[in-house]
């Protein structure tokens, strides 16, 4: 079933202790579609970039069959940089430098044939205007999961709990769940959340894997264990592309295919750690996702009884 993804396209410059890179290609929507490609190709894309985004990104993306007719080039402005340092444990990271550049005024216009789209995924933007891209569609998705992160609960509260009434499924970071919910426990976090409206809450706790709740349920996946991590940048959104996409091929959003998504966005985020930026992602075989989905599930299976 067709995708509509929105979210930056953007250059970020990476540093951790395996090496650093000078402009690379980035952003989330860019993670998002490259990993929903390896499970459908009808993806839409909504975002903007600048006269300075090179065409051969746009044909790379274009290849993964995205359709990148909702991609804005703005004359004679620059693309959305992002520039960050990680510390040895790979699990916090330095921000140094943050240019906005077309974000600033970005208005995301959502092209007729994708305002029909099954499965919306709204990654992390203002609130605002992902509420304006709800507010576009023709006819509500089946499914819309949403992205968002700290600085919109310090800086936009009352538009993100707006926002997240609308949709079907937030993700966030454990510490993200506890600054918004104010609970420490993720169980109780997750409660207060998904009174906020969204009816799934995804807390996503880099390599020790990713929790699913919803009112009754909760269901955990772990990490994969990888030997090294060279860049975590990305990897929440490589997730979420996996999530989603793995939902609009089998088209069953109940509770139980959620579960099996969580495996397939884990598999994939494990992927984009291997290297820096999207390079990971580009040219996967359908055999290698397979594989990696494999090492998920005899990470966690084993046979046991019970002694009475």
């Amino acid at each position: 079933m067709s995708l509509l993804v929105v979210g930056t396209v953007a250059f970020d410059a990476i540093e951790t202790p395996f090496g650093k890179t000078d402009k690379i290609v980035g952003g989330a929507a860019t993670y998002i579609g490259l990993s929903a490609s390896y499970f459908t190709n009808k993806i839409n894309l909504v975002s903007v970039v600048g006269e300075d985004f090179p065409q051969e990104a746009i044909d790379m993306l274009k290849k993964h069959k995205i359709n990148t007719s909702g991609l804005q080039i703005k004359k004679g402005e620059k693309t959305f940089f992002w520039s960050g340092k990680y510390h040895n444990d790979m699990n916090t990271r330095d921000t140094l430098a943050t240019e906005l550049n077309v974000l600033m005024n970005f208005d995301p216009i959502v092209p007729e044939e994708a305002k029909n789209c099954d499965f919306l995924m709204l990654g992390n933007l203002m609130p605002a205007l992902q509420r304006q891209v709800i507010e576009q569609m023709s006819k509500r998705p089946k499914l819309i999961v949403m992205d968002t992160m700290n600085f919109w609960m310090d800086s936009a509260m009352d538009e993100l709990k707006k926002t997240i009434a609308m949709v079907d499924v937030l993700a966030i970071n454990d510490a993200e769940a506890r600054q918004l919910s104010g609970e420490y426990s993720l169980v109780k976090a997750a409660q207060k959340i998904l009174e906020m409206g969204a009816k799934y809450l995804i807390i996503k706790k880099g390599e020790h894997g990713a929790l699913l709740f919803n009112k009754q349920q909760v269901f955990f996946a772990p990490a994969l264990p990888l030997e090294d991590v060279f860049d975590p940048t990305g990897a929440g959104d490589t997730f979420a592309g996996g999530f989603i996409g793995y939902l609009a091929q089998t088209e069953d959003i109940s509770f139980e295919n959620m579960k099996r998504a969580i495996i397939f966005g884990s598999a994939m985020a494990s992927f984009c750690v291997e290297k820096f930026g999207t390079e990971k992602l580009i040219g996967l075989t359908q055999e290698q996702v397979s594989e990696r989905v494999q090492e998920f599930i005899d990470l966690v299976q084993f046979d046991i009884s019970l002694v009475s």
